[in-house]
């Protein structure tokens, strides 16, 4: 399996969109990691967070960037919200972490930013696209450590087919933002890692307390959760790897 790095906006993301393919990945020996864009070491929801990589067999530590959730301003004391922060910090911070990692391949949020829109889910799949991209780059953010190039990029998502199962959990699906069946490149059974990904969305306690996804989710019966969990989707975009492509002399299609 290759190394992974998943970069998402909030602690439980990563449990919610990734969870499967994460606990799949450390279980077959690979290196794999989750750097979270926002909330800070110390705080209540960065202890849930090392506790759900437990869960999904991770050795490696949670990585965060150290930005403030824009709900929550005091998730990083003294920190700007991540969508406030210049984006040529945050890009920098991330591609520390790229070349210190040098994964094969990098997972974050779709454009949407997943079912919700949620701004920081947006902002970080901005943040993570061009982090991959300047990473493999020597002379961008040559403080960060040798390039290294990813070689291959996804982003997790919903189908519009997803939308009958996720009804009972979304009110029928009204305002969820799912994509076109096409464009999804990848859909991974992740049920055999199941049991897993659901303790690790559990430990994150304080959101199932306020009553947001983990906590809808324990509202439902374990096999609507199976249908909505059991499934991940992504799309793959395609990187530059140097000596990997033919030649082109025209702007093709």
């Amino acid at each position: 399996m290759p190394s992974l790095l998943a970069v998402f906006a909030h602690p439980d993301d990563e449990s919610l969109f990734s969870g499967g393919v994460l606990a799949r990945n450390a279980a077959e020996g690979s290196s794999t990691a989750v750097v979270t864009a926002t909330w800070a070491e110390g705080t209540h929801r960065g202890a849930e967070l090392a506790e759900a990589l437990r869960i999904l067999g991770l050795s490696e530590k949670p990585r965060m960037l150290g930005y403030a959730d824009s709900r929550v301003p005091e998730s990083a004391p003294g920190s700007p919200r991540l969508c406030d922060a210049p984006l040529d910090e945050s890009i920098g911070r991330l591609v520390g972490h790229i070349r210190q990692f040098r994964p094969d391949v990098v997972v974050t949020h779709d454009a949407y930013g997943g079912l919700t829109g949620h701004e920081d889910h947006v902002h970080t799949h901005r943040v993570t696209v061009l982090a991959v991209q300047a990473a493999g780059l020597e002379r961008l953010y040559p403080e960060a450590g040798a390039p290294c190039q990813p070689r291959a990029l996804y982003l997790a998502t919903h189908p519009h087919s997803a939308v009958q199962a996720l009804g009972d959990f979304a009110e029928a699906g009204k305002g969820m933002k799912t994509v076109p069946d096409e464009w999804v490149t990848t859909t991974v059974d992740v049920r055999p890692w199941l049991e897993r990904k659901w303790a690790a969305v559990q430990a994150h306690r304080s959101e199932a307390e306020r009553g947001a996804a983990p906590g809808l989710l324990a509202a439902l019966p374990a096999e609507v959760r199976e249908g909505i969990l059991g499934t991940e989707w992504y799309i793959r975009q395609e990187l530059p790897i140097p000596g990997e492509r033919t030649p082109e002399t025209e702007l093709t299609a």
